[in-house]
């Protein structure tokens, strides 16, 4: 239950979002844009990515609702779980686990973040805005690591995270945020 008493029981960030436009609209787009705008990482590797940070971070309440998200957009199923737990690196497309490994150190470690793991990534055939998605998509797990934790938000069930995430997807927006999310447009970069 939240710590609050003016929010529910099952309260989240799109209460907060929906009740402060004036802070989290901007937030909001940005969000959006970082998670379905032009990039070199596909929406799904992008949710892959989010999850793992806001569960290297200890977030349950973001790992499971952006879990459901990446396996709705096509990643294996359980595969953001193994990766928490050590495993899985083997059913990796070979490509992301430099990416993997930046956002295991950037999230548990970063004052050890050197140029050989920026390099790792450049070498496995990404180019240099692929690192800047990296930084923000992990930047973004730690503030709602904080945000989640400030409320105390409970996390849902991994049911109601997956009917949530398929909602998200067939109304064409990455959040849970109607009043301030805009429709999500095609971009030429998801293939």
């Amino acid at each position: 239950m939240p710590y609050l008493s003016s929010l529910e029981d099952r309260a989240g960030p799109p209460v907060i979002y929906n009740r402060f436009p004036e802070l989290y609209r901007p937030w909001s787009e940005m969000s959006e844009a970082m998670m379905n705008g032009p990039s070199p990482l596909d929406q799904a590797q992008r949710e892959l990515i989010f999850a793992y940070a806001a569960g290297l971070a200890g977030c349950g309440y973001v790992a499971i609702a952006h879990a459901a998200v990446a396996y709705a957009r096509g990643i294996e199923e359980g595969l953001i779980e193994d990766l928490l737990a050590g495993t899985g690196m083997d059913r990796v497309d070979a490509k992301i686990i430099p990416i993997l490994a930046f956002t295991r150190k950037l999230m548990t470690e970063p004052d050890n973040l050197e140029r050989i793991d920026h390099d790792a990534i450049l070498d496995a055939g990404w180019d240099e805005d692929a690192i800047h998605h990296t930084i923000a998509i992990c930047g973004r797990a730690a503030f709602m690591h904080r945000m989640v934790m400030g409320y105390g938000f409970i996390p849902f069930s991994r049911e109601e995270a997956t009917r949530r995430a398929h909602h998200r997807i067939e109304k064409g927006y990455v959040n849970l945020y109607p009043a301030l999310a805009k429709p999500v447009r095609d971009h030429p970069s998801q293939g």
